[in-house]
């Protein structure tokens, strides 16, 4: 195991984050049975009303229609054809969701909680993820690896969606996340608060199998085609690879970002039985 050699400043660097504003205030809409079920399940949004096709009453739908009526959300049956257009073409499975989008919440709050006592914790950096369908992977995979917080860029990244939703099987309505104004700024500090920071990145010196991310430990992600940005890189206390075998030299985000969560899950398990 590879050991840690870098010692995190000791003079507090970096802005706090400023309130975000929420592009989700407007109304929001999910579609099929994962994202619904799983939104209704976690309660964080504001429900409007839950449509169902009302020729397709079948076993799921009765379980979402009972969970939404539990919560007092009006339950309506609808033809498929307002189903269909308001889907705008993604597959709701007869089911719909109107509700607010989920709240952006800054990441000073997390960083706030950081303060307050020292335990151990692993958590993920997306460094402008813009693909809907690899956050969602992301956010599905942090979610099953035991990842406690998932923080994403305010600009020039992919926010929480219904798409994100659906990519992730609904796990993003369970998951923490937020927004961070300034990426570096935010790595600065929260190696103030004792995390070790790790970035992924195919020209790494350090064998992800090598690299110790038990403790507060955080992975850094990079966008799909650039990679951590070289200011982002600058704060990571070590760069990791992954180890690849094949002619082709590269893997999808979502794919070397699930790797390397893996890896950090493997690690707490055998440190810390059931620990995150």
């Amino acid at each position: 195991m590879k050991k840690r050699a870098v010692t995190p400043p000791e003079q507090k660097t970096g802005r706090s984050d400023r309130k975000t504003d929420h592009p989700h205030g407007t109304d929001e809409v999910l579609c099929g049975f994962h994202s619904v079920h799983e939104a209704l399940k976690a309660g964080k949004r504001e429900f409007a009303e839950l449509m169902v096709q009302k020729d397709k009453m079948g076993h799921r739908h009765e379980q979402v229609a009972s969970l939404a009526q539990s919560r007092k959300i009006p339950v309506r049956p609808v033809g498929v054809e307002l189903l269909d257009r308001l889907a705008q073409g993604a597959r709701h499975q007869g089911v719909i969701l109107k509700s607010k989008g989920i709240p952006l919440v800054p990441a000073s709050r997390a960083m706030a909680q950081f303060g307050k006592d020292s335990t151990p914790c692993f958590i993920l950096i997306l460094e402008n993820i813009e693909d809907p369908h690899n956050l969602g992977a992301l956010i599905r995979t942090a979610q099953c690896a035991g990842v406690s917080s998932i923080f994403i860029p305010k600009d020039r990244s992919c926010h929480p969606t219904p798409s994100v939703s659906r990519s992730s099987a609904g796990a993003m309505e369970h998951a923490d996340i937020f927004v961070m104004t300034n990426t570096a700024s935010f790595i600065k500090e929260i190696k103030q608060h004792g995390f070790w920071v790790g970035g992924l990145d195919a020209a790494g010196e350090n064998p992800l199998h090598q690299t110790d991310m038990t403790g507060r430990f955080a992975l850094v992600v990079g966008s799909e085609h650039k990679g951590i940005r070289p200011l982002v890189r600058k704060q990571c206390d070590y760069l990791i690879s992954i180890p690849m075998l094949g002619k082709v030299n590269s893997l999808n985000a979502s794919v070397a970002g699930a790797v390397a969560m893996y890896e950090g899950l493997r690690q707490r398990e055998i440190t810390t039985p059931g620990a995150q």
